[in-house]
């Protein structure tokens, strides 16, 4: 049997992550005590935050969230919510 590849480890940790923090963020949404925040662009803001104090600058962080909405519709196949 083959060794697993070290390059396919890296992205799964970091693609576990991202899992990660979309599973607690839909279960945050859920039950947000407070409703009239929207919880999503808060956690959006603070990811935002924690990306710049962690090095990457604000062109990066611009760059991958606008790339990240231009690539929705071939995602979701223009559908607003999965069904």
């Amino acid at each position: 049997m083959a060794d697993y590849d070290p390059d396919d480890r890296w992205q799964d940790e970091w693609m576990a992550a991202v899992y990660r923090f979309a599973e607690t963020l839909k279960e945050k949404h859920r039950s947000n005590p407070w409703p009239q925040i929207p919880m999503l662009p808060e956690a959006m803001a603070y990811l935002m935050t924690e990306l710049w104090d962690r090095g990457f600058s604000q062109t990066e962080i611009r760059d991958a969230f606008d790339a990240a909405i231009l690539d929705m519709p071939t995602y979701t196949a223009d559908q607003e919510r999965r069904p």
